[in-house]
C-alpha cells in the first residue's frame, strides 16, 4: 500500500495489536483465547507492518527468523507437555508452582505451553506471509 496515512499508522497500530495480543495470551490462561488467538493476533499486525513498510522493513523490526521463532515455540510446548512425566502424571498434565518470591502467583506448564503455541502461531503465520509477500514482489 502506498499511502502515507497509512504508512504512518501502522507503527502506531502494529504496536497497539502486540500489545493486545500478550493481553489475549495471558488472558486466555484461564479463559477463551490464549496463545493460538493471540499468536494470530501478533501475527496480523507483522502483516500490517509488512503492508505498510515492505518485507525488508519486518525482517529488520523482527530481529530473529520467524521459522526460529516457532521452533523455539514448538520447544517450549513439547518441553512444558514433557514436564509432566518428570511428576510421573500422564503427558501435558498442568503443574503449577507457587514461588514465594511472586507472593502468591502461579506459574504452570498451561502458561509455559500457551507461549509455545503463541510463538508457534506468530512464527508460522508470519513466514508464510513473509514469504508470499517476497513472491509477489519477485
Amino acid at each position: 500500500m502506498n499511502s502515507v496515512i497509512f504508512r504512518f499508522t501502522a507503527p502506531y497500530l502494529t504496536s497497539l495489536m502486540l500489545l493486545f495480543s500478550v493481553f489475549v495470551l495471558l488472558r486466555g490462561h484461564n479463559e477463551p483465547g490464549g496463545g493460538f488467538i493471540g499468536g494470530l493476533v501478533a501475527a496480523s499486525a507483522v502483516a500490517i507492518y509488512g503492508l505498510a513498510g515492505g518485507v525488508s522493513s519486518v525482517r529488520r523490526a523482527l530481529y530473529f527468523d520467524p521459522m526460529t521463532l516457532a521452533a523455539a515455540g514448538l520447544i517450549m510446548a513439547v518441553l512444558a507437555g514433557g514436564a509432566s512425566f518428570v511428576a510421573g502424571v500422564p503427558f501435558l498434565s498442568g503443574l503449577w508452582w507457587f514461588p514465594a518470591v511472586l507472593d502468591g502467583v502461579a506459574i504452570s506448564t498451561p502458561l509455559f505451553f500457551d507461549i509455545g503455541v503463541y510463538l508457534v502461531v506468530v512464527g508460522s503465520v508470519s513466514s508464510i506471509a513473509l514469504t508470499l509477500a517476497e513472491s509477489e514482489d519477485a
